[in-house]
């Protein structure tokens, strides 16, 4: 039970995160390309977190839906919130460094046997 709320908390980070991108796409586009990410790459990047998230939720794919979560975290960190002058950023980038090192946990040990991968037989 335990690590079906941990998958749920993780994962209902990025589904709340993806869906309000999706609220206000144009504003998120900006911020993309600020941090040098083309702009065409915005929707599949909120839709990427929507499924991703909804993924470790069900405990569908957890593997590698938490390495590429924890892939995402690290990118984001550096490129949007290495900011060493701003304290709040520098919070942020910590915060998402943490959140890579959950899924990397979630990685190595798997989502547990309430998960739909446990009753696929891809638990291990």
């Amino acid at each position: 039970m335990i690590v079906l709320l941990g998958r749920i908390f993780l994962g209902l980070i990025f589904v709340l995160a993806g869906f309000q991108k999706t609220q206000a796409m144009e504003g998120f586009t900006q911020y993309m390309v600020a941090g040098g990410i083309p702009a065409f790459l915005a929707w599949p990047a909120a839709l990427f977190e929507i499924a991703a998230g909804l993924a470790l939720i069900v405990g569908l794919f957890t593997r590698y839906a938490a390495l590429l979560l924890a892939g995402f975290c690290l990118v984001t960190a550096f490129l949007y919130h290495y900011v060493p002058d701003d304290q709040m950023q520098m919070t942020l980038m910590l915060k998402n460094i943490a959140i890579a090192g959950g899924m990397l946990m979630l990685y190595a040990h798997g989502p547990g046997r309430l998960s739909i991968d446990a009753r696929r037989g891809g638990v291990r």
